[in-house]
């Protein structure tokens, strides 16, 4: 109740008063039962603008510092990620994937709608990144439809290191569901989880039109910070080599990367 009002009273005016965003697909994400909506990750911006613009409730999983931090501000951003329906996530430790899978699974078998961004952490360069399996575990073990999402312009408004977002136009683009019933009973083999990822991940590309680095999110920032090399006379640092996903239809048909990659 509170979250509704709340969302309905406060910050949906909020955001359309003060970024004017725009939505596109809505009609693609259904009005009830399970779905997984799966998104790029772009900005912290990310967590409030996509789920005020949808209607029904998005349930994302969210790592359990959001809801530990002391003091004040500690207290703002819990209150906030609870607000908005997150369920905090234990990150740590062996079983703490299994833990997360676990979780999300709860949330589809209840009829919700389930927020993930396959990319795992936010993207440093506003570039999209290789897609970790378990949206595919979850997507396979439920039986519930993916909804690309694809956002854009919160890079451009909240950068990682930036407190406060600038007033820049957002869209929020919904995609076509992705249907995986064809690999049924099959979601504990590797090189399937690895294809129906990468189809996931090439539905948001084809929406954000963002270029794409297969590597993850993850390993390129702790590369990024591992080695810093100096700037040479025109300033350039390093950069990261691009290459596009493979179609998976394509892929299918035995071109493209490996799907066990």
């Amino acid at each position: 109740m509170f979250y509704f009002a709340f969302k309905s009273v406060v910050l949906v005016p909020l955001l359309r008063w003060l970024f004017r965003p725009r939505v596109e697909g809505l009609q693609h994400v259904p009005p009830t039962g399970a779905a997984i909506i799966a998104g790029n990750h772009l900005s912290f911006s990310d967590h409030f603008m996509m789920p005020v613009m949808v209607k029904r409730r998005i349930r994302f999983l969210a790592k359990q510092e959001y809801f530990t931090v002391p003091g004040l501000k500690g207290r703002l951003t819990a209150a906030f990620f609870r607000g908005i329906g997150a369920i905090p996530v234990d990150r740590s430790g062996k079983q703490a994937a299994q833990a997360a899978v676990d979780t999300a699974l709860g949330v589809l078998e209840r009829g919700e709608l389930l927020g993930i961004y396959p990319e795992g952490t936010r993207s440093h360069d506003g570039r999209l990144y290789k897609g970790k399996v378990g949206v595919a575990t979850m997507a396979l073990a439920s039986g519930a439809p993916v909804i690309p999402c694809a956002m854009i312009g919160t890079f451009e408004a909240q950068p990682t290191g930036r407190r406060l977002p600038r007033l820049v136009p957002i869209t929020i683009r919904f995609g076509e569901p992705l249907d995986f019933s064809r690999y049924a009973g099959m979601h504990d083999q590797r090189a399937v989880l690895r294809a129906v990822t990468d189809e996931i991940m090439y539905a948001i590309l084809k929406l954000s039109e963002q270029e794409y680095v297969d590597t993850y999110a993850a390993e390129a920032k702790a590369a990024l910070h591992a080695v810093r090399p100096p700037a040479g006379p025109t300033g350039g640092g390093r950069t990261w080599g691009a290459r596009p996903v493979a179609d998976p239809a394509h892929r299918a048909r035995g071109g493209g990367a490996s799907a066990a990659a």
